[in-house]
């Protein structure tokens, strides 16, 4: 019998998707670099909710709750008054992992001087892994390229279900055993 896929779920942080008043472009962004990356059979899920502190952070729980192995939280990680993601974040980690932020504005300020005023992160939940990214789609792009080699091993290292990738789009990397 093959094992059980991994539960990947996209959660959209706006105000404005929230609420049908723009597309949601992150979301699906998000979820076409999972299905050109991940070679291994995932179920991907996505939701869209407002911003703020407590209905991200609500939101982020019902997740890890319900099963998620990895959560890509896109939206809400910039300066304005209500860009509150990674407080939301904070809240609700048993850890946080910075070196994922570090890496994400790295690669980032390659391509924008703007690149500094985001705050994307990433923390661990139990058994699940949350990575926060930008909204905009080529960001996330960049953003997930950057970091992507260390999810697998992280998700392994967290007990939760293995994904595997493509070695010519991402090339995975887990230490060698013995």
């Amino acid at each position: 019998m093959p094992p059980e896929p991994a539960q990947i779920a996209i959660l959209t942080v706006s105000d404005r998707a929230s609420r049908g008043e723009y597309a949601d472009l992150g979301g699906p962004a998000a979820e076409e670099w999972v299905r050109h990356v991940v070679t291994t059979p995932v179920l991907i899920t996505r939701q869209i909710v407002p911003d703020g502190r407590e209905t991200v952070a609500d939101a982020m729980r019902a997740l890890a709750g319900g099963g998620a192995d990895l959560v890509l939280v896109t939206g809400g990680t910039g300066p304005a008054p209500r860009d509150r993601t990674p407080e939301a974040l904070a809240d609700i980690i048993d850890f946080d992992l910075p070196g994922f932020g570090e890496e994400m504005r790295r690669a980032s300020l390659a391509e924008v001087p703007t690149a500094i005023l985001s705050r994307q992160g990433a923390g661990v939940r139990g058994q699940t892994l949350f990575i926060t990214l930008p909204g905009k789609p080529a960001a996330i792009a960049t953003c997930l390229h950057a970091v992507f080699a260390a999810v697998p091993y992280c998700l392994d290292l967290i007990g939760a279900r293995r994904i595997e990738t493509d070695p010519a789009r991402c090339a995975a990397f887990r230490p060698k055993s013995g």
